[in-house]
């Protein structure tokens, strides 16, 4: 009797688990973008967010919780229980921060391990972009210049080791040249810094900047991809120009490690459906993004690829207090 009284109840406790799992989600998703607003991060997270709100038939709403070039809430979301309901929008920054904190002798905010990849959107070269007032024409000149005046050109980030830190420090070093970091809490303050001349220059996605492109109020000079970018044709890559740089700043959905896997796999339907949404493709491509979708299999071997090639840049760039 006692034995028919535990079968029953472990099948009525799994029965249990299956309807938790399949009610997925109940109440409110918190997808956390872990830069201010302005950046590529938010530029994707909020047509994402509200795409995925209608596939899951629940709201998704995106929160900016910005600092540490984005180590502030990636930590968050590596510490949120693992349930679903708080998820992430990182950038590349996150292959780098863990490095640069051991390097620095400090506890990193979260670990590799902390958070499980899910999908991505994006994966842009960043571009050099100056203001358009600005006296270098091309990114010979830009180089030429800060040659010439060791450490007097400034550029902007979004704080040490990020996505627009990391690109201008490779630039430097394959240019043997000295530049002047300034760090800002996100892509937006940096851009805002760039227009009104505290900065000289910013590395970014094409996205932050396209439209300050068109509007007249920046020029791009180059570029850290392989091929000329859809949406600034006649931008040549720093490849191109004679520096030996690369970099490209990528968008993926995370999730703490430990959400259960029916979870996740809600989650990457619903990001999938995202991204073939037509509204998300439009809205990223309108900033200066294509969509190019990378579900999670192969996203987690991008991302670790991603991880232990940024180990060798972080190495190279050492201490940066």
């Amino acid at each position: 009797m006692m034995r028919r009284l535990f079968v029953a109840a472990g099948l009525l406790a799994a029965a249990g688990l299956a309807v938790a799992q399949a009610a997925y989600p109940s109440k409110t998703i918190t997808m956390v973008v872990p830069f201010p607003p302005g950046g590529l991060a938010d530029t994707v997270g909020r047509p994402v967010a509200d795409a995925m709100s209608r596939n899951l038939g629940q709201p998704v709403v995106a929160e900016n919780k910005g600092g540490a070039g984005g180590g502030i809430g990636m930590a968050y979301v590596a510490k949120a229980p693992p349930d679903g309901y708080t998820i992430l929008m990182a950038l590349s920054s996150y292959s780098v921060l863990p490095d640069a904190d051991a390097l620095l002798g400090r506890q990193p905010m979260y670990s590799y391990a902390s958070l499980r990849p899910v999908a991505r959107f994006t994966a842009d070269p960043t571009v050099l972009a100056v203001r358009a007032d600005a006296p270098w024409k091309t990114v010979k000149d830009f180089v030429e210049d800060a040659r010439k005046r060791p450490g007097a050109i400034n550029f902007g980030s979004s704080g040490n080791y990020g996505t627009m830190h990391v690109p201008m420090e490779i630039l430097k070093q394959v240019a043997d040249v000295r530049m002047t970091h300034i760090p800002y809490t996100g892509a937006g303050p940096a851009v805002v810094a760039l227009l009104g001349g505290q900065v000289d220059a910013v590395a970014t996605g094409p996205a932050t900047v396209l439209q300050l492109v068109k509007a007249g109020k920046v020029r791009v000079l180059a570029h850290w991809g392989t091929t000329r970018l859809e949406t600034l044709p006649d931008v040549p890559s720093l490849k191109q120009s004679g520096y030996d740089a690369e970099y490209a700043q990528w968008s993926g959905l995370f999730v703490p490690a430990g959400t259960p896997d029916a979870v996740v796999q809600r989650l990457r339907t619903a990001a999938r459906a995202a991204a073939n949404d037509p509204k998300v493709k439009e809205a990223i491509l309108a900033a200066g993004s294509p969509v190019l979708y990378m579900d999670a299999p192969e996203f987690e071997t991008y991302v670790k690829n991603d991880v232990q090639r940024m180990h060798g840049v972080v190495q190279k760039i050492g201490k940066v207090q």
